[in-house]
């Protein structure tokens, strides 16, 4: 089956975050929203008729994954990264933000360090804040174009703030590294030395272009899974955010009984709602081919980002993972608010500033969103493009 990731979907007036909310985020009518990271493209076909059956069954009560919502789970993850996970690790969620919410709480306590890498997505340093734990950076080496670990510096953080948990990103969102396997288990062995529990936020796994390759963590070596948390969804890959569902694998059993009882705490309950079930099951098992031609797509989408930086002088970083384009508007010597002003009000674009993801870290950046169809993406760039030009 061939997939139509062309078309042109009108999202106004569906109450969607993305096209529906500028008044509220202070932006004009007729910007173009290359934001906020969910897809302009329809979920693949079999997702779409499961759902619309469900929905015509007309009876939404209490409702519970069976045995095919597990079978469809390990199959994708033994398939896509010879992920073997037991069925008793898995921990059902509302989502990884509200997950890492609940790890934070569960495996640390007020004043303990936890530690990210800014530039990177910004929830975690809210929630970390909001819990009264101690926000820990390793700020990540931007260097020639790309980005890489400062290992001496997350360690000496680790050992100085006493961190208890560490929340990587993999793949980095929004710098778009896929880390390796030498990068993962060099990390990795620095927690193992000094105890500290990793809380693996692995939402981008299926957005991996070649010749790289997304490792999950806890697959490193052994020891690691001791001492990880792995969280996955199909939220990202299939665009379904809105349907409130993540899977979660603890394979500690004392880990995994500390995150259940704050789970409990939380008064949210365990039982998802169906939609969502429904979506992840049949994402999993009939979305292959749905998502291999969605990434050849959306690396033809990048293309045109790197031609829009060799025409202007600007800079992407390349992107190894993820659908969010990281360009690095430095060259024209603007500070953010400045740069936002251009992007805003001369471009007539909604981007995500770069301050978002780190004060420091994300100054002269914009993170934008490819996952959109093409002429979508065409306008947008020369809509940019004039705007850089006429400086």
């Amino acid at each position: 089956m061939i997939y139509d990731f062309d078309a042109v979907h009108n999202r106004r007036n569906t109450n969607s975050l993305k096209h529906d909310c500028r008044r509220q985020f202070g932006k004009p009518d007729g910007v173009i929203p290359l934001w906020v990271a969910d897809m302009d493209f329809k979920v693949p076909p079999q997702v779409e008729d499961a759902l619309v059956k469900c929905a015509k069954h007309g009876i939404f009560g209490y409702s519970e994954a069976r045995e095919s919502y597990w079978e469809a789970l390990l199959g994708w993850f033994a398939e896509r990264f010879n992920y073997h996970p037991e069925e008793k690790w898995l921990i059902k969620a509302p989502g990884v933000v509200f997950a890492t919410a609940l790890a934070i709480r569960a495996l640390t306590n007020e004043g303990d360090g936890v530690m990210i890498q800014r530039p990177v997505y910004h929830p975690f340093a809210q929630i970390i804040k909001d819990n009264n734990r101690q926000l820990v950076n390793n700020p990540l080496i931007y260097e020639n174009g790309a980005y890489r670990i400062d290992f001496a510096d997350f360690e000496r953080k680790i050992v100085e703030n006493k961190v208890k948990l560490f929340i990587l990103c993999s793949p980095h969102n929004p710098v778009g590294r896929v880390w390796t396997r030498s990068e993962l288990e060099i990390m990795g062995d620095i927690c193992l030395k000094y105890q500290c529990l990793i809380l693996s936020d692995e939402i981008h796994c299926d957005f991996v272009f070649a010749p790289h390759k997304h490792s999950v963590f806890s697959l490193i070596k052994p020891e690691l899974a001791d001492i990880s948390v792995i969280a996955t969804a199909p939220s990202k890959t299939f665009n379904l955010p809105g349907l409130q569902i993540s899977n979660i694998f603890i394979s500690n059993p004392h880990l995994r009984r500390r995150f259940i009882k704050e789970y409990d705490k939380s008064g949210y309950g365990h039982h998802l709602n169906i939609m969502g079930l429904v979506a992840c099951e049949n994402a999993y098992r009939y979305g292959r081919e749905w998502l291999d031609q969605l990434l050849s797509y959306l690396s033809e989408n990048m293309r045109l980002i790197y031609d829009f930086c060799d025409r202007t002088g600007m800079k992407s970083v390349p992107l190894e993972g993820t659908y969010l384009a990281w360009l690095d508007f430095s060259p024209l010597g603007l500070s953010h608010k400045e740069l936002d002003e251009l992007i805003v009000n001369k471009a007539g674009l909604w981007l995500s500033t770069g301050t978002v993801f780190g004060p420091q870290e994300g100054v002269g950046f914009q993170r934008i969103n490819i996952a959109c169809p093409r002429s979508v993406l065409i306008k947008a760039l020369h809509q940019l493009e004039c705007a850089v030009n006429s400086r």
